[in-house]
């Protein structure tokens, strides 16, 4: 079917690593907890353009280059390590300063403008290892090498993966919204999910250091 070897292995496989946790969808989640829908789906918004630069990259013969150059991989690899270290330690210490502050915790749109969610969630998406790996070994599996149109077969696939990341992270963006209304009334709460979910991400970090 336009180039692709069995479009129905691919979306099966690509709907279960898509609801595999990870860094992407638990920012996600988390922005939108913290923040309401409009800045879940910014986030959301970074996911899906860091994807598609991936995958263009991967149409475009990177994933053979990255194949080919373990230490280019590992210099992404550590990159996306650090990055995801830095957002999880942010994270620890604002909720740290929150459950320390006897102040209500501020609007959500007050601090937009600092928090960055699209930006956020674009280098994450980009320096994620577990995306890379997708493109790189599952992705580029499914276009036929003789099909005259392989263009066509990479739009067609990459399709198929933003319309099931973007079921997935919609029903996370609502689910954080009704978390959110319950962080609106119990501040500590608020602080101590934020604070599991940096540490979460300091344990993202340290597993692709050290995996």
């Amino acid at each position: 079917m336009l180039g692709i070897t069995d479009i129905w292995t691919y979306v099966l496989g690509t709907v279960a690593i898509v609801l595999l946790p990870g860094p992407n969808s638990l920012f996600v989640l988390s922005t939108a907890a913290r923040r309401g829908v409009p800045s879940g789906y910014r986030a959301a918004a970074g996911v899906f353009v860091g994807d598609t630069v991936l995958m263009v990259l991967s149409a475009a013969g990177v994933a053979s280059l990255l194949s080919a150059y373990p230490p280019v991989f590992l210099a992404i690899k550590w990159a996306g390590a650090l990055y995801l270290g830095y957002v999880g330690l942010a994270m620890i210490r604002g909720a740290w300063r929150r459950w320390r502050s006897p102040a209500p915790a501020p609007a959500p749109a007050a601090d937009e403008q600092a928090f960055h969610p699209f930006r956020r969630a674009a280098v994450i998406s980009l320096l994620n290892p577990k995306a890379i790996l997708f493109f790189i070994s599952f992705f580029i599996q499914f276009v036929d090498p003789a099909y005259a149109y392989p263009a066509l077969s990479f739009l067609l696939l990459g399709l198929i993966a933003q319309l099931a990341s973007t079921l997935y992270l919609t029903l996370l963006i609502f689910a954080g919204t009704y978390l959110a209304a319950q962080f609106r009334r119990r501040r500590r709460l608020a602080a101590g999910a934020t604070s599991v979910a940096g540490t979460l991400f300091v344990g993202f970090g340290l597993k692709l250091a050290t995996g």
